[in-house]
């Protein structure tokens, strides 16, 4: 059973490049371009026009590309049933997660899954929330699970995991002795920061607007795309640095790092679990179902 023509161009189309569908299809670029002429000719009709570079879907290209999206989805839905007649589950599910989940709390759910569905193909896709997000729109993944959440109308948010992004300092930081600071020590002391389109930036900012404060009021030392990045920078610095407690929580054991609390300023916040809108199936919604039932208090704050 094969709609090899209606993937290749469903991946083109929501992609507006034969080059990225190449890519994502692990096929010639070549290849993708004889496909969509045969599924043209086969249709006798223009589906794409390339103009300046620049790939736009026809009119015609719309339509089919409606269909190309239900008769692909039915095919995961017929594939993911049949798996269900004889007992197993298989195939591949591309799974996004925004950085901090992917680094420090998915991987052991992720291990687990695969210990129950073996024969399930797992693809994890790492990036910040707002690439997540993109990756889910474009189809490049199935389902997600991010920090922070910039309620994009055509995605389903649903409330996962709690989480707390934490001001921490290294021991060899002079602050590593307090406790606390206030928000207006944290206003003066340099400060390292998670990259724009990450969740955790835009929870911190969106609690520091509650105090009229912006990006411009904080001493940013640099914005970083990685927590390992930052916490590395600190042990090398007297930077305080907003990351969450899940990234931090064997270091803080050993006392290598240190909690500072800001007075009267907490920046909680939830994972989110989101798919486009519309009931998930197949291997997303068994996935779906594992990541709800997995839920313990050892994963909330």
């Amino acid at each position: 059973m094969s709609n090899f023509r209606l993937k290749v161009f469903f991946t083109v189309a929501t992609n507006l490049s034969f080059s990225k569908a190449s890519e994502l299809l692990f096929i010639s670029q070549p290849a993708v371009s004889k496909n969509i002429k045969e599924l043209e000719a086969d249709l006798d009709i223009k589906l794409f026009e390339r103009k300046a570079g620049k790939v736009k879907v026809t009119d015609a290209g719309r339509l089919v590309l409606d269909y190309a999206q239900r008769v692909l989805e039915m095919e995961k839905r017929l594939r993911f049933d049949i798996g269900t007649i004889k007992g197993r589950y298989g195939d591949e599910l591309k799974i996004g997660a925004s950085t901090t989940v992917g680094q420090y709390v998915l991987p052991p759910l992720l291990a687990k899954f695969r210990e129950l569905h073996p024969k399930v193909s797992l693809l994890l896709l790492n990036g910040n929330t707002h690439e997540i997000e993109e990756a889910l729109l474009k189809n490049e993944i199935e389902i997600a699970v991010v920090e922070g959440s910039s309620k994009n109308s055509q995605i389903k948010y649903t409330p996962y995991i709690k989480d707390e992004i934490v001001a921490i300092v290294h021991k060899n930081n002079p602050l590593y002795k307090r406790e606390q600071i206030t928000l207006s020590e944290l206003l003066e002391t340099p400060v390292i920061l998670r990259e724009p389109g990450s969740g955790s930036l835009e929870v911190i900012m969106e609690r520091l607007k509650e105090f009229d404060i912006t990006e411009r009021d904080l001493n940013i030392v640099m914005h970083m795309g990685s927590t390992e990045g930052i916490k590395t920078y600190l042990a090398n610095s007297n930077c305080i640095g907003l990351i969450s407690v899940n990234a931090v929580t064997k270091e803080i054991t050993k006392g290598e790092f240190k909690i500072l609390d800001i007075v009267d300023v907490e920046f909680s916040r939830y994972f989110y679990i989101i798919h486009t809108h519309g009931k998930t199936f197949g291997l997303a919604q068994l996935f779906l179902y594992f990541l709800e039932s997995s839920i313990t208090k050892s994963y909330s704050l």
